[in-house]
């Protein structure tokens, strides 16, 4: 028995599960928790739950559908963020291949902070809104 409860995995929500899966999916190199991958015959796919995984099989995310999803406004207060994403690279060139590919999969670049020497770093948001950022693994 555990003394502490234990995260499962993060949930997203989003109008459209299966288009925000199938980003994260790509963008971290995650594999679909069985039955939930993309239907192989081309049937309408309208899931209202989805969850990716690590290839080791440990949940990561989960897309759960909603009928409206305000998006944030952030910087700007109105609309907050509420939660994001942190992710790490190892160095200045692997953050320069992931902002391509983040931005080629879909991703809004919101802020740009490549030059800081302290935390070089950018923010985005993905397809449903939400804001993730990736920036440069700092040593602990």
């Amino acid at each position: 028995m555990t003394q502490y409860p234990q995260l499962l995995h993060t949930v997203l929500d989003t109008t459209r599960p299966r288009e925000l899966a199938e980003f994260y999916r790509l963008l971290l190199g995650l594999t679909y928790r069985p039955g939930d991958e993309p239907p192989e015959d081309g049937t309408p796919d309208r899931p209202e739950w989805l969850v990716l995984r690590t290839s080791d099989g440990t949940n990561q995310l989960a897309f759960q559908r909603v009928e409206r999803l305000p998006r944030t406004t952030w910087p700007a207060h109105d609309v907050p963020m509420q939660a994001h994403l942190d992710l790490t690279v190892p160095d200045s060139a692997e953050l320069t291949r992931q902002r391509r590919r983040a931005e080629e999969l879909g991703a809004e670049l919101l802020l740009d902070r490549y030059d800081d020497p302290d935390e070089p770093l950018y923010v985005f948001a993905d397809p449903s809104g939400h804001p993730f950022c990736i920036f440069v693994r700092t040593p602990a």
